[in-house]
């Protein structure tokens, strides 16, 4: 499932007059990327839970030519419809099963059968992918005096955040009702139940949030240098 329903306030650049998970990296849709990804480790059957604009996304997806076996079905979730609320609205679609989410406009190299394994082993309800993203400013490196011993350059966060590529099993569907923010009370009261592990990802990650991000993820790609694209020419949606 991939949550492709959010305005994208802070893309306003973009996404006045097309919805977030169409804005193009290397001429592509991110939504084309982030399914690539699932593809070329096995993943099949997509649900995208649309909102805003979702007749666009539909559209994109029925004329898109997916590798053989490979289903995208487009459901209007709503559009003023939280991030929970979308998955809460696609329950009867998955059949009573285990079942990955992820949003539209993240991107890793994520490696899913391990994400998976880890899921399984552990046993609770619910695993979320967590990331340590790159500070967008440089850090002063201080003793304490306040001498200035060094600079670096953006380096990683020391803390970890929530970096999409959810791995659910059925029973967490009953922590999400229609009015769910995910990221708050459903994942809040998993995570107090004891029943949410997170899997560190050490490897690239970004999400475009922002024109800035949009930028320098066109740039990694039309540079040859886009590690998200962890797919080869034969699985490669076209």
């Amino acid at each position: 499932m991939i949550l492709c329903g959010g305005r994208g306030t802070r893309l306003r650049e973009r996404t006045e007059s097309v919805p977030k998970a169409l804005v193009e990296i290397g001429g592509r849709p991110i939504l084309w990327h982030v399914i690539g990804i699932y593809v070329a480790q096995g993943f099949e059957r997509f649900l995208l839970a649309t909102g805003y604009l979702g007749e666009m996304v539909e559209e994109f997806a029925a004329a898109e030519r997916w590798p053989a076996g490979v289903s995208v079905e487009c459901v209007d979730t709503g559009l003023e419809t939280p991030t929970g609320g979308r998955i809460a609205r696609l329950a009867d679609r998955l059949g009573g099963e285990r079942f990955c989410a992820t949003y539209a406009d993240g991107v890793a190299d994520v490696d899913l059968a391990v994400l998976l394994g880890f899921h399984r082993s552990h046993g609770a309800l619910a695993t979320v992918t967590v990331v340590r993203p790159r500070l967008q400013w440089g850090v002063v490196e201080l003793d304490g005096d306040g001498r200035v011993e060094g600079f670096v350059e953006k380096p990683r966060s020391d803390r970890w955040i929530n970096g999409g590529f959810f791995c659910f099993e059925p029973g967490a569907l009953g922590y999400l009702d229609e009015d769910s923010v995910l990221e708050r009370q459903p994942l809040r009261r998993l995570a107090a139940d004891g029943q949410l592990r997170a899997h560190r990802h050490e490897g690239f990650w970004d999400c475009m949030d922002t024109y800035k991000d949009a930028v320098v993820l066109n740039d990694l790609w039309a540079g040859g240098e886009a590690p998200w694209k962890v797919w080869s020419a034969e699985v490669e949606p076209r």
